[in-house]
């Protein structure tokens, strides 16, 4: 009987120890995170304190992070918020058993409001910290007040206190928390072998900062941030102004302001970061004394480029849909006197100049909301396209004589009355010509605007303006000196005939971005679209032109499609040779390009759309003909595409990694050159095999 009473009684004592233990365990669990906190009066952001069970008894350091979960559209900030902003902060001070904490800061995005730069965080932020414990044997009591500062079009200032209890030595390790800290970590900028140099110079008389990186590996397109953290007791914010790169160094200048506006950075410590391809780290510097070559002489060479690429904007193939757009304006001053001509064509300008400022106002606005940008990006959207098919199908039909857009008889009178009454159509003819013939990048466009998706709002509308300029700079020069208009030919018979040919032109680019729908929408529909709108032509032909011309222009339309068949089938054997559309291209990998380098593989990359009219030239002109196809052909090449028919953020952020924000972008990766070749907007045969050979370290043959 006392056996059994004694072994009831261990069997007691067991289950209470047990009992015991797995309290002990879950209240461990329990104080190893704060829990999700929040205020009732900013519900945007939720933010909690996790310890994650890595310890180093050595060095009496216990790992954890601050995490933030914010909503849309609301950031908070990094240490050096920048122009605006409050770095999150925690008070330590009613602790025990802490010696310090130590904040590991991720690599942080850039924002810009209203010209204003910050440096934060959106979404869900993880910041690591380290704890500093005192004595290891004795337990650590964290009493804290995390004051965070969040910002969307309002800025809030929050307190988040919260306490925590726990042993250092006796944390049990949380696997997900570790995950957590471990992505977070991986985001912090540390100390590198390959940034080899550094400089920092301070120019007080312009407030300028030139940084300069040397790296063993050379840049590819490195983002450089510059913060005065070490420097307590002024506060610097640093604007990036220009950056650019040569061979291993890459030279960063930045705007210096501060609110007591007593700058005098010299011989003060600097901490800049830096990302590029391969590399995210940070250097520490002093910044000396020294002269720094001025942005705004950037800024006017950039604006140059702008207004070289915008002129050259009107040769390239992108603009030939709306070719009958644009010169129907100069057939439609025959017979007109100096001021309407004059008239005419600065309200033409004046369209191609609002286009481009719409452009800027699209772009600036995704700029603010943190979405890609690009040029020609429009073009992604189906309802753009859908619009632009309508606009060149009412366009092309008016010039045909199908049909006359009439004002409103007051509109009309008042217009009249100002001297013109076509002011408000040529107005009209520019916009959408301009719209039309801006998806593909031109020789000089692609730096201009790759600077101004770069700089700040001012100089973005900026370098837009002169875009817009130099585009219309032949429109101008003819409103300038409306002479030139009449060096055409006489009126006569034959500008019906030119009309009628521009009109089709008009249409035909309408069936064009019919067919770009096929991207968004069923083909059949498509089809469709396209035969309803066929045959309501040829009615309007009918009613308005009478059966002769019906019959003729179903006629030129069926010879038009049968022609192109037979002269296809009698041509095949020289066009299939040449043009064989199987090279196959892998999708655009950063990770893929970087592999097949380091197996001594060359990679060329193609990036594309299909309303892209200069990706289609360099194609077919290019890439589908030898030498050139075959090289793409060879093991030693892989060819990889990027698509950026439909919106896609890998493409984008690829492009802007390499500073180019439109298409057609075109690189050469080698063992020879694993930072990339970039090639021009209008591929040669020889640029491009030129390229590969460097790339691969061959001499060119």
């Amino acid at each position: 009987m006392n056996r059994i009473n004694t072994i009831r009684l261990f069997n007691q004592l067991v289950g209470f120890i047990t009992l015991a233990l797995l309290i002990c365990s879950s209240y461990v669990r329990a104080e190893t995170n704060t829990g999700w906190m929040s205020n009732p009066e900013h519900p945007p952001v939720t933010t909690r304190f996790v310890l994650t069970g890595q310890v180093n008894p050595d060095k009496k350091t216990v790992e954890g992070f601050l995490e933030v979960k914010l909503d849309k559209g609301w950031k908070t900030y990094w240490r050096s918020p920048g122009e605006g902003g409050v770095a999150p902060k925690i008070d330590w001070k009613e602790s025990h058993n802490l010696s310090r904490a130590e904040w590991h800061w991720p690599y942080p995005q850039q924002y810009e409001l209203l010209g204003i730069n910050t440096l934060g965080y959106k979404g869900d932020v993880v910041i690591p910290i380290t704890l500093h414990i005192s004595d290891w044997s004795r337990p650590v009591a964290l009493n804290a007040t995390l004051t965070l500062s969040s910002c969307d079009t309002v800025c809030v200032l929050t307190d988040y206190t919260f306490t925590l209890t726990f042993n250092a030595n006796q944390l049990q390790l949380s696997e997900s928390a570790a995950f957590q800290y471990a992505q977070a970590i991986s985001l912090v900028p540390r100390s590198t072998s390959q940034i080899t140099d550094s400089e920092a110079r301070w120019d007080p008389q312009t407030n300028q900062l030139q940084v300069s990186l040397t790296r063993s590996l050379g840049w590819h397109n490195p983002e450089l941030i510059v913060d005065s953290s070490h420097h307590k007791a002024k506060e610097y914010s640093f604007k990036p102004l220009s950056i650019r790169t040569t061979d291993n160094q890459a030279t960063a200048i930045f705007a210096v302001s501060s609110w007591m506006r007593d700058i005098d950075l010299d011989q003060v410590p600097l901490f800049v970061s830096v990302k590029d391809e391969g590399v995210l780290a940070e250097a520490n510097m002093v910044a000396g004394l020294g002269t720094v070559a001025g942005h705004q002489s950037s800024l006017l060479i950039m604006l140059l480029f702008a207004f070289v690429g915008g002129l050259i904007l009107n040769v390239m193939p992108c603009v030939l849909p709306v070719l009958g757009m644009k010169l129907s304006s100069v057939i439609a001053t025959q017979g007109l006197q100096k001021s309407q001509i004059r008239r005419q064509f600065v309200a033409c300008s004046f369209g191609i100049l609002c286009s481009f400022w719409l452009l800027a106002i699209f772009l600036w606005g995704l700029k603010l909301t943190g979405n890609a940008v690009g040029w020609g990006i429009q073009f992604q959207s189906p309802w753009f396209l859908g619009l632009m098919a309508l606009v060149t199908g009412l366009f092309g039909a008016n010039m045909l004589g199908l049909f006359n857009i009439m004002l409103p008889s007051k509109l009309s009178t008042w217009a009249s009355t100002k001297g013109d009454d076509s002011a408000i159509g040529h107005f009209t003819q520019g916009v959408f010509a301009t719209l039309l013939a801006t998806p593909c990048s031109a020789p000089f466009l692609g730096t201009a605007v790759a600077f101004a998706l770069g700089a700040n709002s001012i100089e973005l509308f900026a370098i837009f303006t002169a875009l817009g300029l130099g585009m219309a700079l032949p429109w101008l020069l003819v409103a300038a000196f409306p002479r030139l208009a009449s060096l055409l030919p006489k009126p006569g018979k034959w500008m019906n005939k030119v009309k009628y040919t521009f009109g089709a032109m008009m249409l035909a680019t309408c069936l064009w971005l019919l067919y770009l729908t096929s991207n968004h929408i069923p083909i059949f529909w498509v089809i469709v679209a396209a035969l309803f709108l066929v045959v309501a032509l040829l009615r309007a032909v009918k009613r308005v032109h009478g059966d002769k011309a019906f019959v003729t222009a179903g006629g030129l339309l069926l010879i038009g499609l049968s022609s192109s068949l037979v002269l296809g089938s009698i041509t095949t054997e020289q066009w299939v040779k040449p043009l064989p559309d199987d090279l196959v291209w892998r999708s655009l990998d950063q990770n893929d390009i970087s592999r097949a380098v380091s197996q001594g593989k060359t990679v060329f990359v193609n990036v594309t759309a299909d309303w892209c009219v200069t990706c289609k030239a360099n194609k077919v002109g290019v890439l589908l003909q030898d030498p050139v196809y075959s090289t793409l052909k060879q093991d030693s090449i892989i060819p990889m595409q990027g698509d950026w028919t439909h919106p896609d953020s890998a493409v984008s952020r690829y492009l802007r990694e390499n500073g180019r924000f439109g298409v057609p972008f075109n690189i050469v990766y080698g063992p020879a050159k694993p930072q990339g070749i970039p090639l021009p907007v209008i591929l040669t045969e020889e640029s491009v095999m030129q390229a590969i050979h460097t790339a691969q370290g061959s001499d060119h043959q």
